[in-house]
């Protein structure tokens, strides 16, 4: 009789951020988000000097945490989420731990996209959903072996969830979604008039 299997999954880890203690007040953190990115000059003439729609404080504040202590209650759940998806990867540690590495801000307007791309020398990628007005874009995953496909035919448009090329999630607020950070994936234009704001962060093997 033959047998197929899955080989070599490609995990997503999906949960509310308010799962694990402490409890974060999503309208503070909405709020804040908001004010940050009306004050940050420096992240503004970054955006504009590299054509970044909307705006990111991932060049211009390295140290949210220390500067608001809502960050730093933030920081405190995603440490837990990571850890929990960790373990679930069946990662080996040898004794060391995962920790944040960057942590920023994005805010991204009607008509405003991200490209796909990968966050290098990082293990554990993520981001934290703050403000996901009705419409907004979905967060667009690429299978990692699209590149070495070839010659292979195109999928039907109706396949299986784990054979299609590019999965579609779409989190809603207070969400927090975590994959590895080899894992390339990009945010398609946002359709909605209100933006979108987020939390992204990146955690390094220590």
């Amino acid at each position: 009789m033959s047998q197929i299997e899955s080989l070599f999954v490609t995990r997503l880890y999906r949960a509310a951020l308010s799962e694990f203690a402490p409890s974060i007040d999503g309208a503070e953190l909405e709020n804040s988000c908001i004010t940050i990115a009306e004050d940050d000059d420096a992240g503004h003439e970054w955006c504009e000097a590299n054509a970044y729609p909307g705006y990111t404080s991932y060049a211009s504040l390295t140290d949210l945490p220390w500067r608001f202590p809502i960050f730093a209650d933030l920081v405190k759940a995603l440490d837990a989420h990571v850890a929990a998806f960790a373990k679930d990867l069946d990662f080996d540690l040898d004794g060391r731990k995962l920790v944040l590495e960057d942590l920023w801000i994005n805010v991204l307007p009607e008509g405003g996209s991200h490209s796909a791309h990968i966050h290098p020398h990082s293990v554990i990628s993520g981001t934290t959903y703050v403000s996901m007005p009705e419409g907004t874009s979905a967060l667009k995953l690429e299978d990692p072996r699209h590149a070495m496909m070839m010659a292979a035919p195109p999928r039907i448009k109706d396949a299986r969830r784990e054979m299609k090329n590019f999965i579609y999630v779409t989190p809603d607020v207070g969400d927090v979604l975590l994959w590895e950070s080899w894992l390339r994936h990009e945010v398609p234009m946002n359709m909605a008039e209100e933006e979108r704001i987020s939390v992204s962060f990146n955690y390094r093997w220590d």
